[in-house]
């Protein structure tokens, strides 16, 4: 059965992290909001619209090449994220979290890389 890509729980799942990195980053300092609160949001919310477009792409090595960007924008949201911990922005608990979340999402994405793989 066809799904819509916002009915995919990897899109779900970095969505769900989405939504906590803006409030996370909402209490950042306002000298930070052209740069590090900008960078965190962007790369959190490609992870998500790779994902998105992915899912409207025709071919298969076009859709497993946009999700292997998603897949370097988790790594990059989490590297962001270890500077907001260094900086003090997130405590230890919320970076922890971050950091869970997002490599099970990752995982998530190579499970589901690989499902694409075996049904091509």
């Amino acid at each position: 059965m066809y799904k819509e890509f916002y009915e995919l729980g990897i899109w779900k799942d970095g969505y769900e992290a989405l939504m906590k990195i803006y409030s996370s980053t909402d209490q950042f300092p306002s000298d930070e909001k052209y740069s590090l609160t900008s960078q965190i949001r962007r790369s959190a919310n490609s992870v998500i619209a790779n994902i998105a477009e992915s899912h409207g792409r025709y071919s298969f090595a076009d859709k497993v090449r946009v999700l292997y960007i998603a897949r370097g924008e988790i790594v990059e949201t989490r590297s962001h994220l270890a500077v907001a911990y260094g900086r003090r922005y997130i405590d230890e608990e919320s970076f922890k979290n971050f950091q869970t979340k997002y490599v099970q999402l990752s995982k998530d994405l190579n499970a589901y890389i690989a499902n694409l793989k075996k049904s091509k």
